[in-house]
């Protein structure tokens, strides 16, 4: 048999790198991380039924996926896989690599759960090369590891490890001590093959065991062969059935059966060595000429090249003869050849050449168009948003004068008219965004349920006034907080619930926050929003998440929306690396869900961020507090001191930046509310001007523009906090009260 393994010794792993090399994955993969476990436990049972072709092509799929960028912290477990292969196969060289660069892996990932499995496996592989001090101590450190994770299960691999261990050094006692709580163990957890396995390695360990120290040692031997056989037949698991023979020789020769146990160990050695080269044969026929057939043409050739040798001088000069005249006819027909090719590949060039200067003349033309839209997009929506001040602003004074109950209709139909238009304005600008890749993806640290609690307390009035009821569920084993952009996962949330509450009327809305996966510095967050509203059709469903989709044009007519608010959320997810998935039923409702990875924050004691300050909302702050409002526009001048002075605020407006330092100079403002643009010098440059003698009193940015792109810039000029316009008047108060209610707000 060794014989055998040693002829092959050189070819086995050419042919599994063949293998591990020839069938690409798909095209589309619906879910990466299901596929590639979904592999490696086909390959797993391939292997109990030393199927050792299936097991190569599972593999070699699975590391094909497990080497995209994405998900390369599976590669360990891969490599894993394919060392137990090798294993199998008694190449334990090979077997000893795959080993050492799983551990090296998941090292690299910082995957306890993975290593420990490293460790376990390279420990059985030294034992199998009488490498026993060393795989003690890797059995030591996989077990060391498992008490750190708290994984009981997977202590019983360890525990088999020893008895390996043991049985080899003759300990035999302490073997069928381990053998037996490993096989308990394999059983509870339904683990067929690995129970009978050990079943098997226990009857060894009996049929040596001194009969003075273990009573009846082959009794019990010889009823766990019958067991061991019975199921291996049934299963199909043949190297079981083999091995038995071995282990009944060993009985024969402690019951002082010589001839017997000669035969049986006869019989052992026949079914090892046919059944090693029916394996061998089984993986030269699954690569055929792809694999092998550089080894065999370089094989033919230098047969070949001896043969010549010893015939050179018998036939050397008709050879020559021979290859001078056909030297001759191949030289022609090259040269005419190259004339040909020559003349076409001039012709190629200069059309390609025509081409690639059309292809860079509508390039740069795209990028214009490109760079003119966002331009176009980014001024407009600037320019909307002041006259929409106007709008909200008047609208909010008008509804708080007491109007009559018709007039009160109106103004509220003025301001839903107000906010729907102002919601299209943002979403066109994070849409522009987006597309000109202007987004990035922030990591912080931040509390995982109050951000999605605030979600839902935001939108609570949405739903209440479609009759519509939430239901939360939240799994309190996720971490407190995380690492990673709060924003924008709230921006998905609103926008996905949003969906949900516009499409129900009078039904439920479940919001699912669950762990996926989770490990000590990271964690899989699955988010699912259910609703028992109109659904979605299947044909639409493809075309949901594009810009300016809707489900239908009576959809749009009966809700309104642009239906830009899916093609955010999408966007957004595969700028944070994950992605949407819809289940939907027309009339039946929508399901929508997806994963995100986050890193566990490791600081508990971290600075308090001023957006996460709790504020008590106190009206009597207001009154008599000085403020002192910088606007060029006269008509938000009004606007802005009429809303403060219905808070009782004592107002000051100056219309220039210049005025404005001259008169935080002269007197003493609780508070300054600055416009950006204005004639003279900008807003941004007197903030800084009035910091060089005024450090404390609170300024906070009310513009029109958008500034989250560089809101870090208009921290460092010296505002507190900004206020985009239109503002929502909650939300200005809000704001201007956090500000006053804490004198300890310093300059960043």
């Amino acid at each position: 048999m060794r014989q055998i393994f040693s002829k092959y010794r050189i070819l086995v792993p050419l042919l599994l790198c063949a293998l591990f090399s020839i069938k690409s994955f798909p095209n589309q993969i619906t879910d990466t991380i299901v596929t590639i476990k979904q592999l490696q436990y086909n390959a797993a049972k391939a292997l109990e039924k030393e199927d050792f072709i299936e097991a190569v092509k599972s593999l070699n799929d699975a590391n094909k996926l497990a080497m995209l960028p994405k998900y390369r912290s599976y590669k360990p477990d891969v490599e894993l896989s394919i060392a137990d292969l090798y294993y199998n196969l008694e190449y334990f060289d090979k077997a000893s690599e795959q080993a050492k660069a799983a551990i090296k892996n998941a090292e690299v990932y910082q995957n306890d759960y993975k290593l420990a499995k490293a460790y376990n496996l390279y420990a059985i592989i030294l034992i199998s090369t009488g490498k026993y001090g060393e795989s003690e101590s890797y059995l030591t450190k996989a077990d060391s590891i498992y008490t750190k994770i708290d994984d009981s299960k997977s202590k019983v691999n360890i525990v088999y490890g020893q008895g390996l261990l043991a049985l080899q050094l003759g300990n035999y006692n302490l073997a069928v001590e381990n053998f037996k709580a490993a096989a308990k163990e394999y059983k509870a957890q339904g683990l067929l093959y690995q129970e009978i396995s050990t079943y098997s390695n226990l009857a060894d360990a009996l049929s040596l065991i001194n009969d003075k120290t273990y009573p009846k040692p082959l009794t019990e031997a010889k009823q766990l062969l019958a067991l061991v056989s019975e199921i291996a037949k049934s299963e199909g698991f043949s190297k079981l059935l083999v091995e038995n023979h071995r282990i009944n020789s060993q009985i024969l020769i402690a019951e002082e059966r010589g001839n017997l146990a000669e035969e049986e160990l006869k019989f052992y050695l026949h079914q090892k060595d046919s059944l090693k080269q029916i394996h061998l044969k089984a993986i030269e026929r699954g690569i055929q000429a792809e694999s092998a057939i550089g080894d065999l043409k370089e094989t033919i050739a230098s047969q070949q090249n001896d043969l010549s040798k010893k015939d050179k001088s018998l036939f050397f000069g008709k050879l020559t003869g021979w290859l001078s005249i056909a030297l001759i006819l191949i030289l022609s027909l090259l040269t005419l050849s190259l004339y040909k090719n020559n003349n076409l590949r001039a012709k190629a060039n200069e059309l390609l050449q025509d081409k690639n200067t059309e292809l860079q003349e509508a390039k740069e033309n795209a990028e214009k168009a490109s760079q003119a839209k966002a331009q176009f997009l980014s001024t407009i929506t600037h320019e909307l948003r002041t006259p929409m001040y106007t709008v909200t602003g008047l609208t909010h004074l008008l509804l708080e004068e007491d109007p009559k109950p018709e007039q009160k209709e109106h103004l509220n139909s003025l301001k839903f008219s107000g906010e729907y238009l102002l919601s299209l304005i943002n979403n066109i600008l994070d849409l522009n965004k987006l597309e000109a890749n202007k987004v990035e993806i922030e990591k912080v640290p931040f509390h995982l349920k109050k951000r999605i609690d605030g979600v839902l307390i935001a939108l609570k009035k949405s739903a209440e006034a479609k009759n519509n009821t939430i239901h939360y569920e939240y799994d309190n084993t996720l971490p407190n907080e995380v690492i990673g952009d709060s924003l924008k996962i709230s921006q998905i949330l609103i926008n996905l619930i949003s969906n949900s509450i516009k499409f129900t009327e009078n039904g439920d809305i479940w919001v699912r926050i669950q762990s996926a996966e989770k490990s000590a510095k990271k964690v899989v967050v699955h988010f699912e929003i259910e609703d028992t509203g109109d659904g979605i059709s299947k044909k639409k469903q493809n075309t949901i998440f594009e810009s300016f989709s809707q489900g239908s044009l009576q959809i749009n007519r009966k809700y309104g929306g642009t239906g830009l608010g899916l093609s955010i959320v999408k966007n957004l997810l595969e700028l944070m690396g994950s992605k949407i998935f819809l289940e939907s039923k027309l009339g039946e409702g929508s399901k929508f869900w997806f994963n995100i990875t986050y890193d566990v924050s490791e600081n508990e004691n971290r600075e308090t961020n001023v957006n996460d300050i709790e504020v008590i909302f106190d009206n009597n702050i207001f009154e008599n507090k000085a403020v002192m409002i910088v606007e060029d526009n006269k008509i938000n001048q009004m606007i802005t001191k009429k809303i403060l002075e219905k808070k009782k605020m004592v107002c000051t407006v100056v219309d220039n930046g210049l005025d404005a330092i001259k008169y935080a100079k002269e007197e003493d403002f609780d508070v300054i509310l600055m416009d950006i643009h204005m004639p003279g010098i900008s807003g941004i440059d007197a903030t800084k001007k009035i910091r060089e003698f005024n450090k404390k009193v609170p300024i906070i940015a009310l513009t029109a523009i958008t500034i989250e792109e560089n809101l870090e810039d208009f921290y460092k000029a010296g505002f507190n906090e900004f206020i985009p316009k239109p503002f929502n008047a909650e939300d200005f108060f809000e704001k201007i009260n956090r500000v006053l209610s804490n004198s300890d707000f310093l300059v960043r």
